[in-house]
């Protein structure tokens, strides 16, 4: 399923696309709005995820040129939160809306939702198969929350599940500590808490990583944590 992301946060987008991918979406981006509203007029999507704020052609502009040619499912993101955006989102064509601050199972909650209101996906279709992720020994199935390493079922509390499948995801890249605490605590926990360092601290312990020498979670000073196969 194609999905179309149109905001100029990079950061965002990203984190949006590394969610949703393995959940069966064909993420593309664009952080433009006039090009944006070109690709989301001369494509195919399921949907499109628009922000309100951009510099240049703001999102309400690029939603009345979306609609001036197509019927396409729109969710519209803001910052701000205020009654008028909604109102004037969803008078010019919007199909749903959602503040900045919400969390990723809440979005793909919503987006589930507005492809079933708008046909794309049958209120009985069964989902997109979530594939298993696979690092070295260790396989991470993003749907049961079942861990295994080697023969091994690792028992993670769901913080800890929370933070290994977002390593995870971004196999290879760092994750700043802001990202994670993004993902896994729905903004709950504040970016100078040291509970997120605790919490990887008991998840090394049950990887069987040496806090010296980890052979899963590698810490890059000063910017965040890192998920790398063993042996590397």
């Amino acid at each position: 399923m194609r999905l179309l992301i149109i905001d100029d946060d990079t950061e965002l987008c990203q984190l949006v696309a590394d969610y949703l991918k393995p959940m069966g979406f064909e993420v593309e981006m664009e952080h433009d709005g006039e090009l944006g509203a070109e690709r989301a007029t001369s494509e195919a999507w399921v949907a499109i995820i628009l922000d309100v704020m951009m510099p240049g052609c703001d999102g309400f502009e690029v939603l009345r040129r979306i609609r001036a040619k197509s019927k396409v499912p729109v969710m519209m993101l803001t910052g701000r939160g205020e009654e008028v955006d909604r109102i004037v989102g969803l008078e010019l064509g919007a199909d749903d809306y959602l503040p900045k601050t919400f969390s990723s199972r809440e979005l793909l909650a919503r987006l589930r939702a507005l492809l079933r209101r708008t046909g794309w996906i049958a209120e009985t279709a069964p989902l997109a198969p979530i594939k298993e992720l696979v690092v070295g020994e260790l396989r991470i199935n993003p749907e049961t929350h079942v861990v295994v390493l080697g023969a091994e079922a690792l028992q993670l509390t769901p913080a800890e599940f929370g933070l290994l499948l977002s390593l995870a995801k971004a196999h290879g890249r760092v994750k700043t500590r802001e990202q994670l605490i993004e993902e896994v605590a729905d903004r709950e926990w504040d970016v100078f808490d040291r509970a997120i360092d605790m919490h990887i601290s008991t998840l090394r312990k049950k990887l069987g990583d040496d806090p010296k020498e980890p052979r899963f979670i590698k810490t890059v000073r000063g910017y965040g944590y890192q998920l790398v196969t063993p042996g590397r």
